[in-house]
């Protein structure tokens, strides 16, 4: 324990209050000449960038989604890539009249950047974070029931700006459930099974938000390192699993007092990373990190990260969900989408939301793209050989460094699957 505070520094790492408030400033805050003395925060260079400001907000609303859906999940894996329910939200705004639209942007975040070209900016973030090189798949869809007329002044920025179209229902079910599934399997590349649930009846709107990720390490794992090993779901109980393992991991590695946990960071190829929090202790719960989580926290826990060398263990993965989101979207301040919204720009008959579906899968393995670490990273010296082991509950963040996009989340109580 001594060993580990010895790698304990000032700034971002010292827990949510000096995170949160920092909102990604490294000053104490300049003096404003036109006031008297009172300090005032300086924007990060970062966030002066629009799409980068952009998907600070609508990762925003990931992490808001992420604590819902865990909350009420407290005892199962939680796996959401909250980019593809926030672009159909996005997507569905432009449909809406002022009250609604006011509404669906709290939610994102939007009210908070004044970006008078958020549906632009938005299509600049996704073919960035989409970009062939991140090995990353997102696509939404807003589906609306049978014999709804749309109008064309929704449709067509839906598509410039979105790159989709909306569809509507046939009133056959199974016919409806195999186009979806069609269409989501173009979208995914074939990544993603199809779903075997039945359609739901009685759907006005249809939010559908899928997505894919494999990730490749900059540096890849040794697969005959590769064995059975504990993971440790609580004090009691243990499960084995395939773990990977580095004796010589270079890492950027914290230690968060405040929240009793150590932080990793892996590089992926791609510009894209890994932040791992894992608790000091196997029966630590994990809320009190769920609750620190935001775009300009995990902006600055990037930056104070150090790189070290480390013994490191971590578990092969491959995570998947398909499922309903509505319930915890209503418990966001969005139940007036379910109830009386002013869609009058879709349509001249009044419509609501009425169901959001999210499918995704996550994996990784040992595969990367090269044997060595990045030439140039030098590991701080340490006086102490530095262990990091993923083999109890952890919860992982995959961002992509070039925007901060928070792209995948997920708390893995049992890696074994959902």
């Amino acid at each position: 324990m001594q060993a580990l505070m010895l790698l304990l520094w000032t700034g971002a790492l010292l827990g949510q209050g000096s995170c949160q408030n920092n909102a990604g400033s490294p000053e104490e805050g300049s003096l404003d000449p036109d006031t008297t003395g009172v300090p005032v925060e300086e924007e990060d260079p970062f966030y002066k960038v629009p799409v980068n400001k952009l998907a600070a907000a609508v990762s925003n609303f990931g992490y808001d989604l992420y604590r819902m859906r865990s909350s009420g999940s407290p005892t199962a894996n939680v796996l959401l890539s909250p980019l593809s329910v926030a672009t159909a939200f996005s997507a569905l705004s432009l449909g809406a009249e002022q009250r609604t639209e006011s509404s669906l942007h709290r939610a994102l975040y939007y009210d908070l950047i004044s970006n008078p070209d958020i549906h632009g900016t938005y299509k600049e973030l996704l073919a960035s974070v989409t970009a062939p090189q991140k090995n990353f798949k997102s696509a939404s869809r807003i589906v609306f029931e049978r014999k709804l007329r749309v109008k064309s002044s929704f449709v067509a920025p839906l598509e410039k700006f979105y790159g989709t179209r909306p569809r509507i229902l046939t009133g056959n079910p199974r016919m409806d459930l195999q186009e979806i599934n069609n269409w989501m399997q173009a979208q995914m590349k074939g990544k993603v099974a199809r779903s075997t649930r039945e359609m739901p009846s009685g759907i006005s709107i249809l939010l559908l938000g899928v997505a894919y990720f494999k990730g490749q390490w900059v540096t890849k794992f040794d697969s005959r390192k590769t064995s059975l090993a504990d993971f440790h779901l609580d004090e009691e109980r243990t499960v084995r699993v395939p773990m990977m393992s580095d004796p010589k991991a270079l890492l950027r590695y914290g230690l968060d007092s405040d929240l009793s946990c150590k932080i990793a960071q892996l590089p992926l190829t791609g510009s894209m990373s890994i932040i791992f929090f894992l608790p000091l202790k196997v029966t630590q719960n994990l809320t009190l990190i769920e609750e620190s989580l935001t775009s300009e926290f995990i902006h600055d826990i990037d930056r104070e990260l150090k790189t070290v060398e480390a013994v490191l263990t971590i578990p092969k993965l491959k995570l998947s969900f398909d499922g309903e989101v509505t319930k915890a979207l209503q418990e966001m301040k969005l139940q007036s989408l379910f109830d009386s919204p002013d869609f009058s720009k879709i349509t001249g008959k009044p419509i609501k939301l009425t169901q959001v579906e999210h499918r995704a899968v996550f994996e990784w393995s040992e595969d990367g793209a090269g044997t060595n670490p990045s030439p140039g990273l030098q590991p701080a010296r340490l006086t102490f050989p530095l262990d990091y082991h993923l083999n109890q509950p952890f919860i992982f963040v995959l961002r992509d460094t070039d925007t901060g996009a928070l792209l995948f989340i997920g708390k893995i109580l049992d890696p074994r699957g959902t």
